[in-house]
C-alpha cells in the first residue's frame, strides 16, 4: 500500500494518505453516528430538534484557499482539497454534517448537450453576474434542440477505481458510484437558451411556443433517466448525498420494497426540482408552464424535494400535489410563519436563513434574535436551517464558526 500510485508523485501520495488517516479517525468518532441517526429520523418526519447545515460555497476560496494545498499535481490537489474540506468541517464548522470515512469514485459518465449551447454576456467583475445572450429567437429554433445522450467510459472508470484502491486501501474504504444526485432544472435550461426576459414575455405572447419547449425538455429528461437505468448508472442516495437545494438523504424509507442490490430504480431514490426563474410569476402560470412538467418527472422517484431561492409561499398548495413530496425549500425571502402554518409537520421545512448576516456588521445578538424568531414561528414543523449562497465572509472564516454555534444553541432550545 505504501508503494507508488500511478499518475501521482510520491510526495503527493504521502500527503494524501496522511490526510485520509485523519478523515478516517474523524469518521469513527461517536458524534458522527449520532448525527446520522438524527438525520434519518428528521428525514422520516420524526425530528429530534431543528437540524443545522452550512454550505460555504463561494466562501470556500476564503476558508480553504489554493495556497493551503501542499500537493503538486492537479489531480492530487483535487483529492487533497476534498479531504481537507472534510477535516475543516470537523475542526471549524460544528454543524450537523456527517463526515463519512469512505472515498467515492465517480463513474466516468458524460452527457451530451441539447444541441444548442447557451451564450452569456460576461461580467466586468470577477465574480459578477453574466447576462443572457439568447440563441433561440423564434419557434423554428426549437427544432435545433436534440435529446441528451449518456456515455459511460468504462475504461476510464476502471482506471479511477484502480488509482483510488492503490491510494486508499487500508485507510479508507473505496466505493464506486454512479448517478446519485438527481435534480431537474427545466426552466433554467430554457432561460439560458431563450433569455429570462423573453421567457416572461412568451407566457403572454407565445404560450404555445413555451409549452412546446417545456415538452421537449421534459421528454429529454425522461429519456436521460431511462438511459441511466438501461446503463445501470443510478445509485442509491439514502445516505449523505446532497439533496435538493440543501439537506442530505439519510433515510430508511429508501430503497423501496422489492429493491435488488445493483439494480437501482427511480423509486429507490430521492429527486428534486426547482424553478427560481419563476419566482415572480403567479401561481397559475407557475402551475401551467413549469410545475405540470416537473411533476411528471418527479412522480417517478421515491421521495422528492422542491424549490431553492424562490419564494414559494403562495405556491405551496401546488407543490403539495407533487407525489411523495418531502423536502420544501423556504427561501430567505419567504414569510416564515405563513409557510410554517401550511407545511405543519407533513413536510421538511428546509429554511434558508439569509446569508447576508455573514458580511458587514456581524451582529451576534441580531443573528440570535433572527433565528429565535424563525424557530418560534415554526414550532411543530420539521425544521432544518440550511445556510448557503454564502459567496463571501469577507475573509473572516471565524464568522461561520460563530454563526453555527449560535444556531446550534438556538436549535437546542427547540428540541
Amino acid at each position: 500500500m505504501e508503494g507508488q500510485v500511478r499518475g501521482l508523485p510520491p510526495g503527493d501520495v504521502a500527503v494524501l494518505r496522511e490526510l485520509a488517516r485523519r478523515v478516517a479517525a474523524i469518521a469513527h468518532e461517536p458524534i458522527m453516528a449520532e448525527r446520522r441517526e438524527m438525520w434519518i429520523r428528521h428525514n422520516m418526519l420524526d425530528p429530534v430538534r431543528p437540524m443545522v447545515l452550512v454550505f460555504p460555497e463561494g466562501s470556500w476560496r476564503e476558508l480553504l484557499p489554493q495556497p493551503v494545498l501542499r500537493c503538486e499535481g492537479a489531480e492530487a490537489r483535487r483529492i487533497e482539497w476534498d479531504l481537507r474540506s472534510r477535516i475543516y468541517y470537523h475542526e471549524h464548522l460544528p454543524d450537523d454534517s456527517v463526515i463519512e470515512g469512505e472515498w467515492l469514485v465517480r463513474k466516468a459518465i458524460s452527457v451530451s448537450g441539447w444541441g444548442l449551447e447557451p451564450e452569456h454576456e460576461p461580467s466586468a467583475q470577477e465574480t459578477g453576474a453574466w447576462g443572457f445572450r439568447p440563441v433561440i429567437h423564434d419557434e423554428s429554433d426549437l427544432e435545433k434542440l436534440t435529446f441528451p445522450r449518456v456515455h459511460h467510459d468504462e475504461q476510464e472508470t476502471a482506471c479511477r477505481l484502480a488509482q483510488a484502491h492503490a491510494l486508499f486501501d487500508g485507510i479508507l474504504p473505496v466505493r464506486l458510484v454512479g448517478v446519485q444526485h438527481v435534480s431537474f432544472h427545466l426552466m433554467s435550461i430554457y432561460c439560458q437558451l431563450r433569455g429570462l426576459e423573453q421567457v416572461m414575455w412568451d407566457m403572454y405572447d407565445q404560450p404555445d411556443m413555451l409549452h412546446r419547449a417545456m415538452q421537449i425538455l421534459e421528454e429529454g429528461h425522461h429519456r436521460l433517466v431511462d438511459q441511466y437505468i438501461a446503463l445501470g448508472l443510478l445509485e442509491l442516495n439514502n445516505d449523505g448525498t446532497y439533496h435538493s437545494s440543501g439537506g442530505v438523504g439519510y433515510t430508511r424509507e429508501l430503497p423501496a420494497p422489492g429493491y435488488r442490490p445493483g439494480e437501482v430504480r427511480t423509486g429507490d431514490m430521492w429527486s428534486s426540482a426547482e424553478a427560481q426563474e419563476m419566482a415572480e410569476v403567479s401561481p397559475p402560470m407557475h402551475r401551467e408552464f413549469i410545475l405540470a412538467y416537473e411533476k411528471r418527472l418527479l412522480a417517478r422517484f421515491g421521495l422528492n424535494g422542491y424549490g431553492c431561492c424562490e419564494n414559494l409561499c403562495d405556491k405551496l398548495e401546488d407543490v403539495f400535489t407533487i407525489p411523495r413530496m418531502r423536502r420544501i425549500s423556504i427561501s430567505p425571502f419567504a414569510p416564515v410563519a405563513p409557510c410554517a402554518e401550511k407545511l405543519g409537520a407533513d413536510y421538511i421545512y428546509s429554511w434558508k436563513p439569509h446569508p447576508a448576516h455573514l458580511v458587514g456588521d456581524f451582529d451576534e445578538e441580531a443573528i440570535r434574535r433572527y433565528l429565535e424568531d424563525a424557530l418560534q414561528a415554526t414550532r411543530g414543523c420539521v425544521v432544518e436551517m440550511i445556510l448557503k449562497d454564502t459567496h463571501t465572509c469577507e475573509h473572516r472564516p471565524e464568522r461561520f464558526t460563530r454563526w453555527i454555534e449560535i444556531a446550534q444553541e438556538v436549535a437546542a432550545q427547540y428540541a
